[in-house]
């Protein structure tokens, strides 16, 4: 696995945006799972669940204009982008990074915690949509207007820390 992170900024304004790492890797989760993948972290996140793994991309990160990061991703040749955080759609700049990937045509993916509508994302990203459960300590944040915005090619994941949350997952799976 090859890793870096940008360096250089950009001018503030609409055409930037933070960013904690890109990288290129093989997918560990969802439909793409084992493929390789450019990932797109982008710094912040309104949650915090009790089990995050990357509360590294909570702040910091560098200002990178759309245009940065797309020559950047585009140095690793892939087929597979995922947009993930922190909580991507914390920052609105990211609506039109992904579809400027998609634009480029790249098969993306926006990994989200659902707690910020995915109304404005661009129709070709799959959307893959981590509902939080009772255990993550975040379940009131869920925004369930997502759950109309979904298509047949997005995804929904449960992070699953105990009994509860696998009935609780049932239940809303049953809704």
């Amino acid at each position: 696995m090859s890793t870096s992170t940008p360096s250089g900024s950009a001018p503030d304004g609409d055409c930037t945006v933070r960013i904690t790492e890109i990288f290129y890797s093989l997918q560990g989760e969802a439909k793409t799972v084992g493929l390789p993948t450019v990932f797109v972290r982008l710094t912040g996140c309104p949650l915090r669940c009790v089990y995050c793994d990357t509360e590294y991309a909570f702040s910091g990160g560098e200002l990178f204009s759309i245009d940065q990061i797309c020559e950047q991703v585009a140095s690793y040749s892939p087929r597979y982008v995922t947009v993930t955080g922190g909580e991507p759609l914390a920052q609105k700049s990211c609506i039109p990074l992904l579809t400027r990937l998609c634009d480029a045509g790249y098969e993306v993916s926006l990994e989200t915690g659902g707690a910020i509508s995915v109304a404005d994302v661009d129709e070709r990203v799959v959307k893959v949509l981590d509902l939080k459960t009772p255990a993550s300590g975040e379940v009131e944040r869920n925004d369930y207007s997502n759950m109309a915005l979904l298509t047949t090619d997005d995804q929904l994941k449960f992070v699953i820390c105990d009994r509860q949350d696998y009935d609780w997952a049932r239940f809303k799976l049953a809704e």
